[in-house]
């Protein structure tokens, strides 16, 4: 069972223009909506990966429906909890002559009735599960909840055996931590802004995860962009990705789908070599799909014969 977590989700909107003008009218030429925030993301690879993902979150107004019919049209199953604000819309700016600029709404207010309705069907999914959980938590936190959420969740989802993976950043992510996830994986700015120190390499990247496994984490991985990924474990094994040269549009999402890929490997008790091969093939083939969380299953596979790993000493 892959429980995939959203407490702020969204719907994304990528809109492709010719430049994109500051301070100026711009018209798209293409709006493609598309289910979003970063757990609707790995649902959708865990979905292309072959499993079976169940998408828990929050969900109101036009939008909230617009998230919770695209989800179910990708066969992705569906637990919303109903909200009386609306779901934020994400628009990512996709220019011809080159890069891709994101706009991010802020998160609807959730009541604390509306919590106590998630925390209690979380609690049951759990507790009818028939096998194993893996449960996914992934993105930021929406207004109206406590930062420490994340943690409490991580303690309430262990107490039904489940395997907790996290994907977020700031306080939230520092309290995590502390809920001892078994995995835990941020990206580069993430990483640095929790450590207050800079990757300049894989092996600041390995002390930084180091100090994130002090803190509560089982294993974790760094995603740094074009410069592949880090895996490291408590047993001290580290291993290095490189990310294939790619012709991408766009790579919002690759991290999403990566955690998918991590997620998706430990399910299947891949060793650490094929695991971290097949995460960074998923957030590869990201970058050439047609919008986030779209990887497309042919792409990984090819990708994960151009995908090296080794090990760092």
């Amino acid at each position: 069972m892959f429980l995939c977590v959203s407490l702020n989700p969204a719907v994304d909107k990528r809109l492709r223009l010719g430049r994109l003008q500051v301070g100026s009218v711009n018209r798209a030429r293409e709006a493609s909506p598309a289910p979003g925030g970063k757990a609707a993301h790995v649902a959708m690879v865990l979905k292309t990966l072959g499993a079976d993902p169940l998408w828990l979150g929050f969900a109101g107004g036009a939008t909230g429906k617009q998230l919770v019919e695209g989800l179910r049209g990708l066969a992705i199953r569906v637990q919303e909890i109903p909200t009386g604000g609306s779901t934020r819309t994400n628009l990512e700016i996709v220019a011809d002559e080159g890069g891709v600029t994101e706009i991010l709404e802020p998160g609807q207010h959730i009541t604390a009735e509306e919590l106590r309705r998630f925390e209690e069907t979380f609690s049951i999914l759990l507790n009818e599960a028939s096998e194993q959980p893996t449960v996914i938590f992934s993105g930021s936190l929406p207004e109206g909840v406590p930062p420490n959420l994340y943690m409490t969740l991580i303690e309430s989802a262990h107490q039904f055996d489940s395997r907790v993976f996290v994907d977020t950043s700031g306080e939230p992510l520092r309290l995590a931590l502390a809920g001892k996830p078994e995995f835990v994986k941020p990206n580069r700015g993430e990483a640095e802004s929790w450590s207050g120190q800079a990757i300049s390499g894989p092996s600041s990247a390995k002390e930084i995860l180091g100090a994130m496994l002090e803190a509560g984490a089982g294993a974790g991985a760094i995603t740094l962009g074009s410069a592949g990924l880090i895996w490291h474990s408590a047993t001290g094994d580290t291993l290095v990705a490189n990310a294939p040269v790619l012709s991408a549009r766009s790579c919002v999402g690759s991290g999403d789908s990566t955690l998918a890929g991590f997620a998706f490997a430990a399910q299947q008790r891949l060793s650490p070599g094929e695991a971290v091969r097949l995460a960074a093939a998923c957030g590869s083939a990201n970058c050439l799909a047609p919008g986030p969380g779209c990887a497309r299953a042919e792409d990984i596979a090819n990708l994960k014969g151009q995908i090296r790993v080794e090990n760092l000493a």
